[in-house]
C-alpha cells in the first residue's frame, strides 16, 4: 500500500512538473515576433537627403556614417564639445533612433526616441550642419525637452 501511495505522489508532481513546464512554452509562442520589415524604421521624415543616408547608417551601425563627415568634425552633447570619433567608436552599432519624431531645418535637424545604450531610452536631436562641400563639419546632440 505505501508503495502504491509514493508511486500516486510521484506521478502527481511529475505530472504538474510537465503542465507548468508545456504552460510556460504556451505563453512563449504567444509572444509576437517582430517581423524583419517591421523592425526597419521608417525614414521618410527625413528631407535632407545626405542626413537621411546618415541616419541609415548610423541606423545600421555601418561605418560608412563616417564617409558624411570631414575629417575631425565639431561635436557638442547637450552643448559640451565632445570628440566626435571617440564618441562614435562606442556608439556606432551600439546607440540608434527608435523613432523619428520631428525634422526641422531643411531636413538637418532630427528629433526623435533614441536608444542610447547603457544610458536608456529617451527623446535625443541631431543637428546637422553642412559645410560648402556638403559634408557634415559640426554635429549637435542632445536630449530634446
Amino acid at each position: 500500500m505505501r508503495t502504491y501511495k509514493l508511486i500516486i505522489i510521484f506521478l502527481t508532481g511529475f505530472s504538474c512538473i510537465t503542465c507548468g513546464q508545456n504552460t510556460n512554452k504556451k505563453k512563449e509562442n504567444l509572444q509576437p515576433q517582430l517581423s524583419k520589415k517591421q523592425q526597419i524604421m521608417d525614414l521618410s521624415k527625413i528631407t535632407d537627403p545626405e542626413v537621411k543616408k546618415a541616419i541609415e547608417a548610423l541606423q545600421n551601425g555601418d561605418k560608412s556614417w563616417y564617409s558624411f563627415f570631414t575629417e575631425n568634425p565639431a561635436m557638442t552633447d547637450d552643448g559640451r564639445s565632445i570628440d566626435f570619433q571617440s564618441f562614435f567608436s562606442n556608439a556606432l552599432g551600439n546607440e540608434m533612433f527608435l523613432s523619428i519624431d520631428r525634422v526641422e531645418n531643411d531636413g538637418k535637424n532630427i528629433y526623435g526616441n533614441f536608444k542610447a545604450g547603457k544610458w536608456g531610452t529617451f527623446q535625443t536631436y541631431f543637428k546637422f550642419h553642412k559645410n560648402a562641400e556638403g559634408k557634415f563639419d559640426k554635429l549637435d546632440i542632445g536630449q530634446a525637452r
